[in-house]
């Protein structure tokens, strides 16, 4: 039987969409899944080799692999009015981090690009590992930080102060969902096996939501020490309708980040969409 590598992030979302094909409920036919659990941004670098022939990848890495990979229709991890969080220390405005240092969750990750849109002024970046930066806030080693994961619902607990919720700007200014994560497969398992494994996949996320408890059973191994209902809540913030299928809403959505990131000098040109939809 042929090896299908599968990389996904250890979140509790990946996790949770991932469930069906991790516990063996859903095959995919021919094949034995090898399941990679890497952070991000290591899924996002070795998209751009072509390690793994599907991988949960940041939608602002997408232009980086599209030679590489298709878009799965199926997969994203989708906000409708939320999203990452900036926080700080005290109570400041975006244009107030003029000049300071912002610490962000990987130079290619949708946050740090949303982020850069959003920033009416030169600041200072720092990368470092996203489970990292609220420390760093309440320490005082960055003025503030682009927060993800389980932090956008943790953060109240902290005592910071939210500058700004950027899943709620891109709303206001779009009135589009914002898609952070994506799921894509490699284009060299030609269109038949890929085909097959869009269809398991979305068979597994299906089956997740049908069966939250014991998906969510399954995701609480990856939820960072969150209680239940946290991680259940989390995992029903980005594990939803747009992750079953992104539809046109997603696909505009995409199109318009690129265009934004191109009209911002982030990007060069905007990548060709090519979207597997099942």
């Amino acid at each position: 039987m042929k090896k299908l590598s599968i990389g996904h992030s250890p979140d509790a979302d990946d996790a949770f969409m991932f469930y069906g094909l991790a516990s063996g409920r859903v095959k995919v036919e021919g094949y034995a899944v090898d399941h990679v659990l890497e952070d991000i941004e290591t899924l996002n670098r070795r998209a751009r080799g072509a390690e793994l022939d599907v991988t949960a990848i940041s939608a602002a890495a997408y232009p980086t692999v599209a030679s590489l990979y298709r878009i799965m229709s199926c997969g994203a991890s989708v906000g409708r009015r939320y999203g990452p969080v900036v926080l700080a220390r005290k109570s400041l405005t975006m244009p107030d981090l003029k000049g300071l240092r912002v610490a962000v969750p990987g130079e290619h990750t949708t946050a740090y690009l949303l982020f850069r849109l959003y920033m009416p002024a030169p600041f200072e970046p720092v990368i470092m590992d996203f489970e990292a930066i609220m420390d760093a806030i309440a320490s005082g080693s960055v003025d503030a930080g682009v927060v993800i994961h389980e932090g956008q619902l943790t953060w109240p607990e902290s005592g910071l102060h939210k500058i700004a919720d950027l899943g709620d700007l891109w709303m206001e200014d779009t009135g589009l969902p914002i898609p952070l994560g994506l799921d894509v497969i490699r284009r060299g398992l030609g269109d038949a096996t890929m085909n097959s494994v869009a269809r398991g996949l979305k068979e597994s996320i299906v089956l997740a939501r049908t069966h939250e408890d014991d998906a969510v059973d399954y995701a609480m191994q990856f939820g960072r020490g969150v209680d239940r209902e946290t991680c259940r809540a989390f995992v029903r913030m980005y594990v939803n309708e747009d992750t079953v299928d992104m539809g046109d809403d997603g696909r505009r959505a995409l199109e318009t980040l690129f265009t934004r990131a191109v009209g911002a000098g982030i990007l060069d040109r905007t990548p060709d969409l090519d979207i597997l939809w099942v």
